[in-house]
Order: C-alpha cells, then structure tokens, then sequence
C-alpha cells in the first residue's frame, strides 16, 4: 500500500511510484524542470517520430506506468510552448488519471495549428500535476438550500 510519507503543518507530501516499461530505459521519468514548476514534464514514448495534421489527434504514450496514493490524481495539462508555438494541446484537458489506474500513462494531443507538428522520442509533450482528492460523500435530497444566485448559471453573474 503507498501511503503519505510526512505532514509538516498541514502540508502533505506523497510518494508516487513510478514504473519503467520495457524498451524506455532511455526516458527519464518525469521531472519538474525547475524547482518552482507545479507540473512534472512528460515525454513522447514514440518508436519513430509522429507526424500531428492540423486537426489531427492522437494518443501518445509515455513509457512508464505509476502508483499513487487513493487521495491523489494526476493531471495531464498541456505545454505552454507547445501550444504558442505550434497550436499543441491536450484533449480532454486537464486528464485525470486516478490512484487505481496501473497502465501506461498516455497523452491525447491534438494540432490546433495550420502545419504539421512532429513528434520526436523524448520530446516534452505535456505535464502532469498531482492533486488532493476529497472523500466526498454524495448525499441525495429533496431540497436544497437556497442562495441568491439560485439556479442562474451560464453567464448569469455578468459578462
């Protein structure tokens, strides 16, 4: 079982374990570039390099596989740089990959560019964020409290 390592006041660390899948021992895992980044970067496990239309959507794999606490998800978002300079993003996005999945981890991209984006092994391609999950008990009702925005929604606060 993973369990939290430490509490420091109020402030949780946990421990992911991360698994290599064959043939990626040439891929790091993943990393925050720098020591103030919130998101781990993920690289492209792609055999051969990938060629993304514009338009385009495909899955691409990670290499590796992990475990992570049940009070934990991680969230696939896309690159800033990616998405600047060439129309790159995540569909789906952020992706939730929850505590009890054990399979390779995969990026879903899509070129929102007007020219082909290639892909290469290794590439930075997206990067994922660990979050607290609540345990939320859902209770059903035959009423609701009322507020003063009450049932307004979709623009309903302004602009």
């Amino acid at each position: 079982m993973i369990k939290q390592l430490i509490n420091l006041g109020g402030i949780s660390l946990f421990q992911v374990l991360f698994k290599r899948l064959e043939g990626n021992e040439d891929l790091a895992i993943p990393k925050r570039m720098t020591e103030g980044s919130a998101g781990f970067d993920l690289q492209a496990s792609v055999a051969e390099p990938v060629v993304l239309a514009p338009g385009e959507r495909k899955l691409i794999p990670t290499g590796f596989a992990m475990a992570m606490p049940i009070e934990l998800e991680a969230q696939i978002r896309p690159r800033s740089g990616l998405a600047y300079k060439h129309g790159i993003t995540c569909l789906n996005s952020p992706g939730t990959i929850d505590a009890d999945y054990r399979g390779e981890v995969k990026v879903l991209l899509i070129n929102h560019g007007q020219a082909p984006f290639t892909i290469e092994r290794g590439e930075r391609i997206a990067q994922m964020l660990f979050q607290i999950v609540p345990n939320v008990t859902i209770i059903e009702a035959d009423e609701l409290p009322d507020t003063l925005r009450g049932a307004g929604g979709f623009g309903h606060t302004g602009v």
